[in-house]
């Protein structure tokens, strides 16, 4: 049976998704920053790809047609998690033949650190709850992957915190949360409930831990 809204308790408008186009252009971005021994072919393979993709995604978005928009986002989220996998493998590759200079490894660890938290927020925030077409199609956010602190809260409060509306998450909160994937190698303040957002997020700590490791073994050989 549909849920029945009240005037109080109106979906939200939909959620806009100009940050999440934008970190994926900066994972394309950062991705260019990379040494040639780094990357999967050339440099601007990825910033074409990721470029070629977002257009029609964008574009499905805009027209409704949202099972198109779907499948193209989990393409884009696939590229760009196989293009940051191959480089890390490269980098990890690269530590013991010192075939680029120490400062070059360094700054080479620290772009994919920040493309690790970029992709899987990205990821995140497009499978939680059926992505953010599904969320826009709820009241608020009750169940989903990860238990945000907010979902803890009383509707009553909820409602008073947030312009009257019940909350939902938006990107910045699923980069929130890989951010601190990535710092803290676990979620911080949000549990993760589904068996596919645990091994995301082990996923994820993996390769923070893998970058770290890499960046105390070239900081400990420069000294």
């Amino acid at each position: 049976m549909k849920e029945q809204t009240s005037p109080d308790e109106q979906l939200d408008p939909p959620e806009a998704r100009w940050p999440a186009v934008i970190a994926v252009l900066a994972v394309g971005g950062i991705y260019t920053a990379l040494p040639e021994s780094l990357a999967v072919g050339p440099r601007w393979l990825l910033p074409v790809i990721v470029v070629s993709l977002l257009v029609p995604t964008v574009l499905t978005h805009r027209r409704g047609r949202h099972v198109a928009n779907q499948m193209l986002g989990h393409t884009l989220a696939v590229v760009i998690t196989l293009f940051m996998a191959w480089s890390l493998v490269l980098l990890v590759h690269a530590v013991p033949s010192h075939r680029e200079p120490p400062v070059i490894m360094l700054r080479s660890a620290a772009a994919l650190w920040v493309t690790n938290v970029l992709v899987f927020a990205f990821w995140y925030w497009r499978l939680d709850a059926g992505g953010p077409h599904g969320r826009a199609q709820q009241i608020g956010h009750e169940t989903g992957a990860f238990l945000f602190p907010q979902m803890t809260f009383k509707q009553g409060g909820r409602k008073a915190e947030h312009g009257g509306r019940p909350w939902s998450p938006r990107f910045i909160d699923y980069l929130f949360l890989a951010f601190n994937t990535s710092t803290a190698f676990s979620p911080t303040d949000t549990p993760v409930l589904s068996r596919w957002a645990k091994v995301l997020t082990m996923i994820q700590a993996t390769i923070s831990l893998t970058v770290v490791v890499v960046l105390a073994a070239r900081a400990v050989n420069i000294l």
